[in-house]
């Protein structure tokens, strides 16, 4: 894991959407600015995370994402590996 202090901080976020009914891709995918803003607790900063965690889960990248590893960069370290 690359930067443990963010994927704890995304945790934190992923915690507070389920927390607050988000438990699957299509609430997730279903969650506007409003909602967002009536999460208990949220600030800016996690509001620009979950923003992320839905651009990331429409992608099919979320767990990418929450490893820290971006995926096109671990293809062409295979591809000049093999």
């Amino acid at each position: 894991m690359k930067d443990k202090s963010a994927f704890s901080q995304k945790l934190k976020v992923l915690t507070k959407l389920i927390d607050s009914g988000y438990v699957n891709e299509k609430k997730l995918q279903q969650l506007n600015i409003e909602g967002i803003l009536k999460i208990p607790g949220i600030t800016i900063p996690e509001m620009t995370i979950i923003l992320e965690i839905q651009k990331q889960t429409k992608a099919n990248k979320l767990y990418s994402y929450l490893s820290g590893f971006d995926e096109s960069a671990v293809n062409n370290e295979e591809g000049h590996n093999g």
